[in-house]
């Protein structure tokens, strides 16, 4: 059986529209863009 109490202890709230945009910006995500221009400057 679930023990709320622990569950609930062990909780963390997801993080705010501001914090989740500043934390997105931050990472080095590469997509399909960066991609080709790096395929196309090897050529």
């Amino acid at each position: 059986m679930l023990n709320f109490e622990e569950e609930l202890k062990k909780f963390k709230p997801c993080l705010e529209v501001e914090e989740l945009e500043e934390a997105v910006y931050q990472e080095d995500l590469t997509d399909m863009t960066d991609i080709l221009k790096e395929v196309m400057q090897q050529k």
